[in-house]
């Protein structure tokens, strides 16, 4: 049997640690989190929820940074090792495509992929309400937004980071205007980011595996593997202290995402760490970003922690695909392309 692939670039610089000694688990903690800890720079109280990306020599990360007001914002980031981060004090200044200031109001959970020459940042924005936010830079260092995919109300926008068929694929989140407690991801469909169709459900929250039972939404960029695209996703329970966000992954269907393969019926990883159980907001896990080595097949996660910190955590692809294929149970409506 073929092990295994990401397809892909080798990225022999990405950060990495062997699994701990004694540790069976399938994903791992870096020894050292959190990577960002409170009060990270002069004016900003907290950085989660953030995207990474291999740029030049190092690593760029697009932050959901909060100050002292509570309002977030996207900060950029640069990195030699993908470990220690040097934050710009100031957020990412938005034009509009005919170049005039076009400041969001709040922007926060971005993601962060290259399609061929250009770098998307998909993120949660204002819209009427909460929506999908979407901006491109080719150096990072001029930011253009672009028209809003959806209307409200809608989160967790991951772009995939090449064309199917010649159409963009982009997995979101639709919800409500509050702190929603219901949500599945859906793919939707478009010829030139603008004009958005053939929407289908692709994953659905429920089944027996109760810490996904209340809402799930995409995480990273999927993974490109000989296997199919692996998805990273945050799946919530609802306790009687209030949910709780873990981690989870599937493997979609290459050339129709629409449709699960497999997807993990127990967490990959679930709030068991101070930082991950104690912070602005507890007992959260939420995955925004991976740096992966396809000659090794190496994986690093980036996660938010407790809505305070970014944290890593790591896998082997190989490990994880076995792992995913043994422990899979489909949600009703996951096998097909569903069209309501």
């Amino acid at each position: 049997m073929t092990a295994p692939k990401i397809i892909g670039p080798a990225l022999p610089n990405m950060p990495w640690q062997e699994r701990p000694a004694g540790n069976n688990d399938v994903v791992w903690r870096h020894a050292e989190n959190p990577i960002i800890d409170w009060n990270p720079t002069k004016d900003i109280a907290r950085v989660f929820n953030s995207a990474v990306v291999p740029y030049e020599n190092g690593f760029i990360g697009v932050l959901r940074a909060e100050p002292r007001t509570g309002v977030p914002q996207l900060h950029l980031a640069r990195s030699k090792d993908g470990l220690s981060w040097d934050i710009e004090e100031k957020p990412i200044v938005w034009i509009d495509e005919e170049g005039n200031p076009y400041p969001p109001n709040y922007a926060y959970d971005p993601r962060l992929v290259k399609v061929e020459d250009t770098y998307y940042i998909i993120w949660c924005t204002d819209f009427g309400g909460a929506a999908l936010g979407l901006g491109m830079t080719k150096d990072f260092k001029t930011f253009t937004r672009l028209e809003n995919p959806f209307i409200p109300f809608n989160r967790n926008g991951v772009l995939f980071p090449r064309k199917l068929n010649g159409k963009y694929q982009l997995l979101s989140r639709p919800s409500d205007s509050g702190h929603t407690p219901f949500g599945d991801i859906f793919i939707s469909e478009s010829p030139d980011l603008v004009h958005w169709g053939k929407h289908r459900r692709v994953m659905a929250r429920g089944g027996s595996a109760w810490w996904q039972s209340v809402k799930i939404g995409g995480g990273p960029i999927p993974i490109e593997t000989t296997e199919g695209w692996l998805l990273f996703y945050h799946g919530v329970s609802g306790t009687c202290n209030g949910f709780v966000y873990s981690m989870g992954a599937a493997l979609l269907d290459l050339d129709n995402p629409a449709k699960v393969l497999y997807r993990t019926k127990p967490y990959l990883l679930t709030p068991e760490t101070p930082y991950e159980t104690s912070g602005f907001v507890p007992n959260v896990v939420f995955p925004c970003a991976t740096l992966h080595d396809a000659e090794t097949g190496r994986i690093a996660i980036y996660y938010g922690a407790a809505d305070t910190y970014v944290s890593v955590a790591y896998t082997q692809l190989d490990e994880l695909i076995a792992y995913l294929k043994e422990n899979s149970e489909l949600v009703p409506g996951d096998a097909i392309a569903y069209k309501g």
